[in-house]
């Protein structure tokens, strides 16, 4: 009989799936003027470099096929975005695009696979590889935290927006409670700290929503202080 957390792990995976895809529109916008514009690349390396390790750690850790394969779906969803970022990014964010991907995407990721493999056996390997999912989304969440920052210091959640934060706090939650039914640590602190962090985001948002009209007649300066790439790196970081 399937058990509560094959249904619960589905849920999830229905959910990722949706936060994979929130940068379509920027995308669509990038392809439409043929220009990255303002927009870096950052954020899609370093999410490629993360689903590709939790694709790693579902392959490697009996029972996790569900982490493995909304992953791995992740990872051809990253890897659209940075084909696409490289054919529309000029030349010099184009060459630091494919130095950042040939180090975290294809080095360091290659590193990790073969050093666990040829290094490390049973559950010491997993554990390895669940050490650096971890560790990777928690330094990830520092993109949260930034905009989150962005919407106190200009008073609006102009950079902030309400889908992307809810998006982050039933994420987080959904894969959080599949963590404690099947008692995965792993995967329970980098969830766990993302639900968190999204229900900081909506209370944020609830506090500050009310602000919004009046911000439309800011200074030059606070919209200064709320620059596209803090929205863009929000808007990539909720897995």
């Amino acid at each position: 009989m399937v058990g509560l957390s094959f249904y619960i792990g589905v849920l999830g995976n229905i959910i990722s799936v949706f936060v994979f895809l929130s940068p379509v529109k920027t995308f669509v916008r990038i392809v439409k003027r043929r220009s990255t514009e303002e927009f870096e690349s950052l954020p899609y390396v370093c999410m490629l470099l993360n689903a590709s390790l939790w694709t790693y750690y579902g392959i490697i850790k009996s029972g996790e096929y569900l982490v493995a394969t909304v992953n791995a779906f992740g990872d051809v969803v990253e890897i659209i975005y940075l084909v696409l970022f490289l054919i529309y990014a000029p030349p010099k964010m184009r060459t630091r695009t494919a130095i950042l991907v040939a180090i975290l995407n294809v080095g360091l990721f290659a590193a990790a696979v073969v050093g666990t493999q040829l290094g490390l056996t049973g559950d010491a390997r997993v554990d390895a590889v669940g050490f650096m999912c971890a560790g990777l989304n928690i330094i990830m969440y520092g993109s949260p935290l930034a905009a989150m920052k962005t919407v106190i210091t200009t008073k609006s959640v102009e950079f902030m927006p309400f889908l992307l934060s809810f998006s982050l706090f039933v994420n987080g939650g959904v894969w959080t409670f599949y963590s404690l039914l099947v008692m995965d640590f792993f995967l329970l602190v980098p969830n766990g700290t993302g639900f968190l962090l999204g229900t900081a985001q909506l209370i944020l948002y609830a506090i500050y929503r009310r602000y919004d009209k009046p911000s439309r007649n800011r200074s030059s300066e606070d919209l200064e202080e709320a620059s596209p790439k803090e929205c863009l790196i929000a808007s990539s970081s909720s897995e």
